[in-house]
């Protein structure tokens, strides 16, 4: 009961740190007159990717490279079958001119570049690097789009910001929520650094347990907890229908996954580690054919049907089927 108790505790602590790093680093940001625009691209970003990137880092230092791999490439299919299926067979998904041009060719690129690091069996320390610049390019790319299309509103926004943070400066009510703000976004940070520790060491010892590869923990139960989040906003926006961040987030997501969130843990891990054969050979692949095929497919017509997205959904089950009657 142990390792299974690690595991619900982890996956339910890094839920928990990753609201309370989305929300109240927002908050915190807006009380210091940051733009919108900024906290989207950055602390709504990192605190909705943070699960993923503290189980990286905490895998590839105990030499569990699979274990990071795996939750990455089956993160990415979580989010592009399952749960963008699922919004689209709930109501057709359309997609704006920014995601068509520059999400999804930056996607299905950088997924053939992570898949050709691994070919060697492992990623390099030095294979990092390039992950990260893309990142860091992704993210200025993201930020001149956006800026571009939403000059006027986004000074509107500015200078309401700027005036709420005059107003509200001087009082000693707005130094102490900014102090509070802080201190639950520390804390967040801590739960999911907490959390991952425990998801790591729990699916680890399940693994071994049950006679299973890292890699199949990876794909499964970690890519499937650490989506979590996004599935939840992604359904609910979609019932509300207001789900137009949430769509671009999920994909976006996806990029920096296989950036950001991954070349880190190489970096600070001093490289991956041994990559488990059948998640080279087989689920990699998949998750590039995933990444690619969402090209054309989100081109026709500009948007995601419901019949398309009943496909996905069954792709998705088809996926996994696959894992639990071949992996165990």
């Amino acid at each position: 009961m142990v390792p299974v108790l690690l595991v619900i505790g982890g996956l339910v602590a890094l839920i928990a740190g990753a609201e309370l790093v989305v929300r109240y680093g927002s908050l915190l940001a807006r009380r210091l007159g940051i733009p919108p625009m900024i906290i989207g691209l950055t602390v709504v970003s990192i605190g909705t990717s943070a699960p993923e990137l503290a189980v990286g880092i905490d895998a590839m230092k105990v030499n569990a490279g699979s274990l990071a791999v795996g939750n990455i490439a089956g993160t990415n299919i979580v989010n592009l079958l399952l749960i963008l299926g699922l919004s689209a067979a709930l109501r057709p998904i359309d997609f704006e001119r920014r995601t068509l041009v520059l999400d999804l060719p930056g996607m299905a690129i950088v997924a053939v570049l992570v898949y050709v690091f691994s070919l060697d069996g492992a990623l390099q320390t030095w294979e990092g690097v390039p992950l990260v610049i893309a990142a860091v390019a992704y993210t200025v790319a993201l930020g001149w789009w956006t800026r571009r299309e939403n000059a006027g509103r986004s000074d509107e926004l500015v200078a309401d910001l700027a005036v709420e943070a005059r107003v509200s400066a001087p009082g000693e009510h707005a130094r102490a929520r900014v102090l509070w703000f802080a201190l639950l976004l520390v804390v967040g940070i801590a739960i999911i650094v907490i959390g991952a520790d425990w998801l790591v060491r729990g699916s680890e010892e399940l693994a071994r347990l049950f006679g299973v590869s890292d890699a199949f923990i990876g794909l499964t139960v970690v890519a499937i907890g650490t989506s979590a989040p996004e599935l939840v906003t992604a359904l609910v926006s979609t019932v509300r229908g207001d789900r137009d961040i949430a769509v671009g987030n999920l994909i976006g997501s996806s990029v920096y996954n296989l950036t950001l969130i991954l070349g880190v843990p190489v970096l600070v891990a001093n490289g991956s580690g041994p990559i488990d054969t059948d998640l080279l050979h087989i689920d990699l692949p998949i998750m590039v054919a995933v990444c690619l095929l969402c090209v054309p497919l989100f081109l026709t017509g500009k948007r995601l049907s419901r019949s398309e997205g009943v496909l996905m959904v069954a792709g998705y089950v088809v996926y996994f089927g696959y894992l639990l009657l071949a992996r165990t």
